[in-house]
């Protein structure tokens, strides 16, 4: 284990994937969803989630947090803790960023970006304290494929 991504890593982590995020709940039972987020230059994770979202009610009481990125045979996990930013022109150019990523279709961008603004949204910035890495295989081929 170690807290930086290798070239492989950062390879995967900007393509085209969704991460699962844990959180802690007040019980220390795991708060489990997924996350749009992107990689910047620094190794940064940056995410953006309503702030009144229930991963971000457990950060603000633990900022611990853990993210898998993971496709058949490829996995990251970081595991570390992460800063809340509600700076919202700050916010802003991180969601734009995200739409950016994420959304194909640059018509719609505009209206989700200000969709989105509507819920108060936070960033979050993640750099990571431990990395692990498996690239075993790619991923196996279905039948129907």
């Amino acid at each position: 284990m170690t807290n930086k991504l290798s070239e492989q890593a950062r390879e995967f982590l900007c393509e085209d994937h969704v991460a699962v995020v844990s959180t802690l709940n007040k019980d220390g039972s795991p708060h489990v969803t997924m996350i749009y987020y992107l990689l910047a230059d620094d190794g940064t994770l940056v995410m953006c989630t309503p702030s009144r979202s229930q991963k971000i009610k457990n950060l603000r009481r633990d900022s611990r947090i853990a993210l898998c990125i993971g496709e058949g045979g490829r996995s990251v996990s970081l595991y570390g803790r992460v800063a809340i930013c509600e700076d919202q022109a700050l916010v802003r150019q991180d969601l734009e960023r995200l739409i950016e990523r994420y959304v194909k279709d640059e018509s719609r961008r505009p209206q989700l970006v200000t969709t989105r603004l509507q819920l108060a949204p936070v960033t979050l910035r993640f750099q990571p304290e431990k990395v692990t890495e498996f690239f075993g295989s790619t991923r196996p081929q279905r039948k129907n494929e």
